[in-house]
């Protein structure tokens, strides 16, 4: 019985997947349409929140997700103990900061309200760029670990005030600060793209790609497989560099 129901599981037919809510939702359409011409039924799932996925995997309700970066999955695992790794890259989703009261970033006030996510790896991401941008200084070790917060600062110029927010929460808190991170998924839920409306962003070649994360024991299975290679196909990779404009990225 043990080893039936191992080879079933091998040979799954329909798989569950964990995505983010806004431009992967399109993604997945093609995603979906490519796996079935391999006999692949794919029953997408759609989150609003960015803690939820990986614990949803981790648990059993979705066989994969596909929605983080390899830095946000390294704190996800060491935080909350799951055994979830990557099995394929996806795309590249450049972070920008955004405003409704400034059209540019040297308008910046002194003293400006700048949001920022309170998760680790997005967080520590915003610093980076807010750093790029000869805004802050961050300590040499925060920057080389990858793990910078508000406390790392050391250097502040402009004496911006940074507020930390869940990420879902930043697009609806842009009237009460002068710029946001915000991450593309919820950016575009928000009616902002990145190529007009981002006061700062990041380059596309950052090393941020998002990937298809599955639990350490499914990672040979033959349906994780085929999963990533209908995401990575020719089709998937034409329709995101010519419907999204680089806003997203191939990272295949």
């Amino acid at each position: 019985m043990a080893a039936t129901g191992a080879s079933h599981a091998q040979d799954k037919k329909t798989l569950k997947v964990g995505i983010s809510v806004g431009n992967a939702e399109q993604i997945f359409e093609v995603v979906k349409r490519v796996a079935a011409r391999d006999g692949l039924t794919l029953d997408v799932v759609v989150f609003n929140d960015y803690q939820l996925p990986n614990a949803a995997l981790a648990s059993g309700d979705l066989d994969a997700n596909a929605f983080q970066h390899q830095p946000f999955l390294d704190n996800q695992n060491k935080a909350r103990g799951f055994d979830i790794v990557p099995v394929g890259l996806t795309i590249t989703a450049p972070l920008g900061f955004y405003s409704r009261k400034i059209k540019s970033i040297d308008a910046l006030p002194e003293g400006a309200s700048v949001g920022i996510q309170n998760d680790p790896s997005n967080g520590n991401r915003a610093l980076l760029l807010l750093q790029s941008a000869g805004l802050i200084t961050l300590k040499p070790e925060a920057v080389k670990n990858n793990n910078a917060t508000p406390l790392d600062v050391v250097n502040n110029p402009k004496k911006l005030k940074l507020v930390t927010l869940d990420a879902a929460q930043l697009p609806r808190s842009l009237d009460d600060l002068t710029i946001a991170s915000i991450n593309n998924d919820y950016a575009e839920k928000a009616g902002l793209t990145l190529a007009k409306d981002a006061v700062i962003k990041e380059s596309p070649k950052g090393p941020y790609a998002n990937l298809i994360a599955v639990r350490q024991a499914d990672k040979d299975k033959p349906w994780a497989k085929r999963l990533v290679a209908a995401y990575q196909s020719p089709e998937v990779k034409q329709f995101i560099e010519s419907k999204f404009n680089g806003a997203l990225v191939p990272a295949f």
